[in-house]
């Protein structure tokens, strides 16, 4: 089918109109030049002729999303929204380069780069599920570079709420980066369709082609459909990717979504371990934090690293939570402090006489909030201490059974009774490892195959006693 021609640019006020950027389905993205302040844009405008009040609820469902989210430093910024003159409803966005989509086709990318676009985009798909919402269409080529060379991911055109979502609604889709559940129409997105997504893109970068996409075969819709619904993942094939990353990637694309990382984060957790495990720097985690647990941590950056675990890698400690994560608040406590008495109005008072007063007042309100917040990190240190296992230490997992369906084995034990920051981290005797809240863990095996797994409880960095092995052979 030829490509249709670009629609005409609007005349927008304050920007000027350079060039067409590209054509979507349903809007074209224009390159302007903003007068005030003068920068170059990028501008998203609906085509005329597919414009009516669902896709005028659409666009602006998508301009409210983007903007409560762009401050995140891995998705793509809006600076502003608004109708043209003739009717069609616009963004103002970042400008950025596509040039990862073409580039993963071209040449091998590094297996440090793509880990660290995987932790980066990661960290915006669950900075977006933690706000309610679902992007519902990631794939590499809405991963966009900043001029610095940062992965921002854009496009939450199809994006729908947590709460929306249901089997009911008729969403676009991508099919090579699509869940097999999704593509049954058994639901139109969840938390774990978009770590079958995520763990897709990772692959596609790694591989230069799409998870099902078979080189010289058919590549229909039909055909990968048909591919990813059998769930029969092909090794990548690099020898540079080592076995862990393969095996996170294949547990991300699971068939069940239950046998999947429950959450972004998780998958997030094990790309960091392969970092560690090559000797890489890990890549933060950018997820905001409570302000709680912003004001007990001495080290901001140690809440998003994995450490090492005897000869494996665990992660550092996560908060637990359902599937369905809550958003965090909005300030820390002496940010709130300073940001209302830096807000004050003069009721008579000299300007240097104001001044002074309200330096003071701010000093003396900041050292309130030091001493609020020392005395909330010794009542959180208490209540951990208190509550964690008593003069047992870190808890242990003591009773794991297992169950058999088919190849499919499930490993499943008691809480042992952790404490709200701890996390298991679990080991199989070929070196694959999870670190996660969930207290069941399922493995693919192979006929005839002999699992065996131990799980120890991670508290903060520190790991109690490793369970005993627990083993079970797969009927032939």
């Amino acid at each position: 089918m030829a490509r249709r021609l670009p629609s005409q640019p609007p005349s927008l006020p304050g920007f000027s109109y350079l060039h067409v950027l590209g054509s979507g389905g349903f809007a074209d993205v224009f390159l302007y030049e903003q007068n005030m302040p003068r920068r170059q844009v990028a501008v998203k405008v609906m085509l005329s002729e597919v414009v009516n009040d669902q896709v005028r609820q659409m666009f602006q469902a998508e301009a409210n999303l983007m903007a409560q989210l762009s401050s995140h430093p891995s998705i793509l910024t809006v600076f502003q929204a608004s109708v043209s003159a003739d009717g069609r409803p616009y963004l103002v966005m970042e400008l950025c380069s596509a040039s990862l989509s073409e580039r993963y086709r071209r040449e091998r990318l590094p297996v440090a780069e793509v880990l660290r676009i995987g932790v980066k985009i990661g960290s915006a798909i669950e900075t977006a599920h933690r706000q309610g919402v679902l992007h519902r269409d990631i794939k590499p080529s809405n991963i966009l570079l900043t001029a610095y060379g940062h992965p921002v991911l854009s496009d939450f055109g199809i994006a729908a709420t947590l709460a929306e979502s249901d089997g009911s609604q008729a969403v676009g889709l991508s099919i090579p980066w699509s869940a097999p559940e999704v593509l049954m129409d058994e639901t139109a997105g969840t938390i774990e369709s978009e770590v079958w997504s995520l763990a897709a893109t990772v692959y596609s970068l790694l591989a230069g082609r799409s998870p099902f996409e078979v080189p010289g075969e058919s590549n229909t819709s039909h055909d990968l459909i048909q591919r990813i619904n059998k769930a029969k993942l092909p090794p990548l094939g690099r020898p540079d990717v080592p076995q862990s990353l393969e095996r996170a990637l294949a547990r991300g694309m699971s068939r069940k979504p239950e046998n999947r990382p429950s959450s972004i984060l998780e998958l997030v957790r094990e790309l960091q371990a392969v970092e560690t495990e090559l000797g890489l720097p890990q890549t933060a985690v950018e997820v905001a934090m409570d302000d709680w647990a912003l004001a007990t941590v001495g080290d901001l950056e140690d809440k998003t690293r994995v450490r090492a675990v005897g000869s494996g890698a665990a992660s550092g400690p996560a908060r637990r939570r359902r599937r369905r994560a809550v958003q965090g608040g909005d300030y820390s406590a002496v940010g709130t402090l300073l940001k209302h008495s830096g807000g004050a109005r003069s009721t008579g008072t000299t300007p240097a006489v104001a001044g002074r007063g309200m330096r003071a007042l701010a000093w003396s309100l900041v050292a309130a909030a030091v001493a609020v917040v020392a005395l909330g990190a010794t009542a959180t240190f208490v209540l951990i201490r208190s509550g964690s296992a008593g003069d047992e230490g870190i808890p242990r997992v003591t009773d794991i059974a297992t169950s058999i369906e088919g190849t499919s084995v499930q490993f499943s034990w008691s809480d042992p009774g952790i404490a709200g920051d701890d996390a298991y981290y679990v080991q199989m005797s070929d070196g694959a490892t999870s670190i996660q809240s969930a207290t069941s863990f399922t493995v693919d095996a192979a006929p005839g195959e002999r699992v065996c797994l131990t799980v120890t409880v991670n508290r903060n960095g520190e790991t109690g006693e490793r369970s005993g092995e627990k083993c079970v052979d797969v009927p032939q």
